[in-house]
């Protein structure tokens, strides 16, 4: 019998490196003027919602909370909302994007230009870049229209 669960382990294992998946968070935040935040990589084109991936041993809201505050030097004071998930075909074919959207933040000064992001502001939606990620306006495009979210990112 002890044979037979350390084989089950071991599959359970291999099953979970075959068809596992991965997760990231992004982040719909507004400063008190309504304004949206976005960021601009070094590696990707485009503004986008601030995010990244979630470590292990990470909560998607924790690690929401913490891509906020690496890559925009933004704090959430109040609570942040599951927006929907999100299944992202582009990375692996397992990959899934959590979308929480922050109550009341708290910015502090925009960070300084750095390996992994090139500028984080905060835009008007009457005045957002030209340049806005298909994904990132998608879900703005359901939010602002009531819109049922899609299930993919």
């Amino acid at each position: 019998m002890r044979s037979f669960l350390n084989l089950q382990s071991l599959m359970n294992v291999v099953r979970r490196v075959r068809h596992g998946m991965t997760l990231g968070v992004r982040v719909m935040a507004h400063d008190t003027d309504g304004r949206l935040l976005l960021v601009r990589h070094t590696y990707v084109a485009g503004w986008h919602f601030p995010g990244g991936g979630v470590d292990i041993g990470e909560t998607a809201e924790a690690a929401a909370r913490r891509e906020l505050q690496e890559e925009a030097n933004v704090d959430v004071a109040g609570d942040l909302a599951l927006a929907g998930l999100f299944f992202n075909p582009r990375v692996g074919g397992r990959d899934h994007v959590a979308l929480f959207r922050a109550g009341q933040i708290l910015a502090g000064p925009r960070p300084e230009r750095n390996l992994e992001i090139v500028a984080a502001d905060f835009f008007a939606y009457d005045a957002l870049p030209e340049d806005v990620s298909p994904a990132t306006r998608r879900r703005l495009d359901e939010w602002r229209n009531g819109l049922p979210p899609a299930g993919t990112w």
